[in-house]
């Protein structure tokens, strides 16, 4: 029983291309700041902002994808890896976005003063 030995040097290639674009893109996005994704606001936060926490969740989910062979495992495994994932990020973001909110408003409409 012999097998054959196939070159990944394409894929690699490729995955390094898509990956890399999508971080130049947010560096991008980070240095100029557009204004018209900067001061506009959905749902309590700025769209440049949605637009970082989405590219970022892509990058993850991609290399979960391509590095860790995901895409030729079982649907049903995919999925308990994928699903759960995304349920703590979105669970992170939700929290980080509570609390950051509350602790705004706790210095912004009381006495007590920024002291960082």
């Amino acid at each position: 029983m012999s097998h054959e030995h196939v070159s990944n040097l394409k894929r690699i290639w490729f995955v390094f291309g898509l990956l890399s674009f999508v971080t130049i893109v947010e560096v991008t996005l980070g240095i100029y700041k557009p204004d018209m994704l900067f001061k506009t606001d959905f749902l309590g936060m700025n769209l440049l902002n949605w637009i970082f926490i989405i590219l970022t969740i892509y990058k993850a989910y991609y290399i979960v994808w391509a590095f860790m062979h995901m895409e030729g495992e079982v649907v049903a495994l995919r999925w308990m890896v994928v699903a759960t994932a995304i349920f703590l990020i979105l669970y992170l973001i939700f929290i980080l976005l509570t609390e950051g909110h509350y602790i705004f408003g706790v210095f912004k409409n009381s006495t007590i003063k920024w002291n960082f």
